[in-house]
């Protein structure tokens, strides 16, 4: 791109923050420019913070990114997720209710309207944006990639333990599930144990039992390891944009049990590399980790058939790609 500058304005913090620091990693002239996120609490200072002003064209996402707009340089906004639709109110806090409701609709809403291209990291949250924004523009959808070379399989993490390790990786919260964790641990079968980050955000702890086992805020450097220590990936979310931790677990070789919801039927075929379940549906999650923790041919088979989907859909190569010609349309 002839060394045209790419600015990218972004809170830390978050899966999104993740894979723009990837977009700057192997797409020449990307630029990250973190932000904290307590910034958006008065979000007309971003611009402040934000160095747009050498910028050739900007990316970010599309909840703040109406503050950055300047009519001299192109704006592509990116839905990671979305969260203003009726449905997230069960799992939302009021004052987020609010929030969503109010400001960051209205922000949401210019940003679509300001910018030059939109895209989406799943057809699930195209679909749910342009419906409940009323959006008639084209959403391209670019789904998040992985590093391949560095997200592997380990080798056979159970051979010569009797413990069954299932891993839940995100932050505490009702909107990943978290909230169930206890209760689907209560159905597990003795050997099995769940070990639980506390997310990109660090913090939480969920109340003690002889089943769940915190690790704590693990930075994402060592989440490859951290997947190919383990058996199964549980992800009993509420809503997700993409997944990028399913895709991670998927990468380095392990089944997946998680919601049949949001995006992740885009990643998890179900029966094939893994289970789906309904929302909330504790005894259901238990259940398809008691089947998978009984067999090891089974976990491996399905773990096999996860890194070979993502190698076809899901590499880092291929986003980078998708979103490099991307930037090259725009800016020539």
């Amino acid at each position: 791109m002839n060394r045209r500058k790419i600015i990218s304005p972004l809170a830390w913090g978050s899966g999104a923050y993740i894979v723009h620091k990837l977009l700057e990693s192997h797409v020449e002239g990307y630029e990250v420019s973190g932000y904290n996120p307590y910034w958006t609490i008065c979000p007309f200072l971003l611009k402040i913070v934000s160095p747009i002003r050498r910028a050739d064209l900007i990316h970010t996402t599309a909840d703040y990114a109406s503050f950055f707009h300047n009519k001299r340089i192109p704006l592509v906004i990116t839905f990671h997720n979305y969260v203003l639709d009726r449905w997230m109110r069960s799992y939302s806090s009021w004052m987020q209710r609010i929030h969503y409701a109010t400001d960051l609709r209205f922000y949401t809403r210019l940003a679509v309207c300001t910018a030059d291209c939109i895209t989406a990291v799943s057809r699930f949250t195209a679909q749910l944006a342009k419906r409940d924004l009323g959006i008639t523009r084209p959403i391209k959808i670019i789904y998040n990639g992985v590093d391949t070379d560095h997200f592997v399989p380990g080798s056979s993490p159970s051979v010569g333990r009797k413990e069954i390790r299932v891993l839940f990786s995100g932050n505490l919260t009702r909107r990943k599930g978290a909230h169930w964790l206890p209760d689907i641990a209560k159905r597990l079968d003795k050997n099995i144990t769940i070990y639980y980050t506390q997310g990109l955000r660090g913090r939480g702890r969920l109340p003690a039992h002889r089943g769940l086992k915190p690790i704590g805020a693990v930075p994402f450097t060592k989440m490859p390891a951290r997947y190919q220590a383990m058996d199964i990936l549980l992800m009993p979310t509420v809503r997700e944009g993409f997944g990028l931790a399913v895709a991670e677990a998927m990468a380095c070789g392990l089944p997946v049990v998680a919601s049949k919801c949001s995006a992740i039927p885009e990643l998890v075929d179900d029966g094939k590399g893994g289970a789906l379940c309904s929302v909330g549906d504790v005894a259901a999650f238990a259940e398809k980790i008691n089947l998978l923790a009984e067999s090891a041919d089974l976990r491996k088979e399905m773990g096999e058939y996860n890194r070979s989907k993502v190698e076809r859909l899901f590499t880092l190569d291929r986003m980078v790609n998708e979103y490099r010609e991307l930037f090259e349309e725009i800016l020539s």
